[in-house]
């Protein structure tokens, strides 16, 4: 049986790395992603032979029911599900938000996680098994900009929190989920095949945090 994986998360160097990794070891996996852009440079603009890239609208309870379902249509199963939250930066001023950017902004990068990870948690219970990885590379800021990042922060305690309770509530459950984090920035290749290594390892412990650093792992 073909193992069957799902990542998806925000465009980004760890989404696109993860569906490296992904591809390494399965003939063809699916892959949603929140896209941070258009132009040539888009995850959704690089060919792929083995992604299989699926529509998302994170804001919508139904697209994320009906991407979770066009997932099982391709694979016939999902045995690993990997969301990725890497917080996107809009550096303005609180004042020079518009209310579509901040009602666009709450309802993809918030919102949209808790309608995904429903469906998700709602399959891999039906089938009894399933893995579900939650990833936050909580990476330094580096030099200071002109305008701060109002929204990154928030994004990321958000995703923090919504993690924590998931991995709480599956202590119980019939399939795992774990949450991985990355402190440190220029790590993403080794943080990307850590998550899979410990995935199928089978040495995870479900509802736990593992941290990766420069020198492995850091501890839960």
């Amino acid at each position: 049986m073909t193992r069957g994986i799902l990542i998806a998360g925000n465009e980004s160097t760890l989404f696109s790395t993860l569906c490296t990794e992904a591809a390494k070891r399965v003939e063809t996996y699916t892959a949603a992603f929140i896209p941070r852009n258009q132009g040539p440079e888009s995850v959704r603009n690089v060919p792929s032979e083995k992604r299989i890239t699926l529509d998302w609208n994170p804001p919508s309870p139904v697209s994320a029911k009906a991407m979770v379902l066009s997932a099982l249509n391709k694979m016939e199963h999902i045995d690993d599900a990997i969301l990725v939250c890497v917080p996107p930066a809009y550096r303005k001023n609180a004042e020079e938000f518009t209310a579509a950017e901040i009602d666009r902004f709450i309802d993809h990068n918030i919102k949209g996680w808790f309608f995904l990870a429903r469906e998700l948690t709602a399959v891999f219970k039906a089938r009894g098994q399933g893995t579900l990885s939650l990833v936050l590379p909580e990476l330094s800021a580096g030099s200071k900009p002109d305008a701060p990042d109002l929204t990154g922060p928030v994004v990321t305690a958000a995703f923090r929190s919504f993690a924590q309770g998931i991995l709480l509530s599956s202590l119980n459950a019939p399939y795992e989920a774990l949450g991985f984090s990355l402190p440190e920035p220029g790590e993403e290749n080794a943080f990307a095949a850590f998550i899979f290594k410990t995935i199928e390892e089978g040495k995870r412990a479900s509802g736990r945090w593992h941290k990766y650093g420069k020198f492995g792992f850091l501890g839960r």
